[in-house]
């Protein structure tokens, strides 16, 4: 929902000479979502969202989309081709210049994270640059009750965003436990060693329909947060529903 007015990539430098807009940067990764999902699944959920808040907030907010980076830390997933990883410390540095560069001429960023993984890296990363006096903040796209990874959640958004990427007939249920549970075995074995099939939940009743819900709630939700711009000591902006599910240290790499 993004448009050429709220895009980055289409404006000009002459666009942005007097202003100091909230730039949101969606972070998304390529890695493993089963055997019935693409690659780039949380870089366009991160991407939707974004986009819609951009929508939202229009003549209240002066907000850009950046281009996605694609890229995150999915080490944990490295088990399955296809998987891209930078890497912790990699995705850590690039953020940090990211900001660095970005508020220059930006008045705020806002990486938008889609991919649970990232959130050890990029945490660091903000609260370093918030040091520096860097207006920035991140926020998870994970809607409260979702299951870990390519189960129901996930299979409903893809369907409402790209519904021919998502091959329905290949879809298979996963260990259903809490990821808590899991935890100690993720750190263990990664991924595959878990879940030969990459799946972390059950996509059985995946809807468009939910996805369209599970989409607008978080879009909701985050343009109620950019309008407060209250962040926490982690540099998360907005309060947690619930703790997101994200890979401990000793999960990737």
């Amino acid at each position: 929902m993004a448009t050429a007015a709220t895009r980055l990539a289409d404006l000009a430098w002459p666009a942005l000479a007097d202003r100091r807009p909230l730039v949101l940067l969606p972070l998304g990764s390529c890695e493993q979502h089963g055997p019935h999902l693409p690659l780039d699944t949380d870089t366009a959920v991160a991407s939707a969202v974004s986009g819609r808040v951009a929508h939202r907030l229009r003549g209240e907010v002066d907000v850009l989309v950046a281009p996605c980076q694609p890229y995150g830390a999915s080490g944990e997933h490295e088990g399955f081709p296809g998987t891209v990883s930078a890497g912790h410390e990699a995705l850590r540095l690039l953020v940090t210049e990211i900001g660095r560069s970005m508020l220059r001429w930006a008045g705020r960023l806002l990486v938008v994270n889609g991919h649970g993984g990232n959130l050890v890296s990029l945490a660091e990363a903000v609260t370093g640059l918030r040091g520096e006096n860097r207006d920035v903040a991140w926020w998870p796209c994970l809607p409260p009750g979702s299951d870990a990874h390519a189960g129901r959640t996930e299979t409903s958004l893809m369907l409402r965003l790209r519904s021919s990427a998502v091959r329905a007939e290949r879809a298979v249920a996963g260990p259903t436990e809490p990821v808590h549970l899991l935890m100690d075995r993720l750190v263990a074995e990664s991924v595959h060693g878990v879940s030969p099939s990459g799946v972390l939940g059950d996509p059985t009743g995946a809807r468009a329909s939910e996805g369209e819900r599970l989409l607008d709630r978080m879009a909701d939700r985050l343009a109620s947060d950019i309008r407060a711009w209250r962040i926490s000591g982690r540099g998360r902006l907005g309060l947690a529903e619930r703790q997101p599910v994200s890979a401990p240290a000793g999960v990737g790499r």
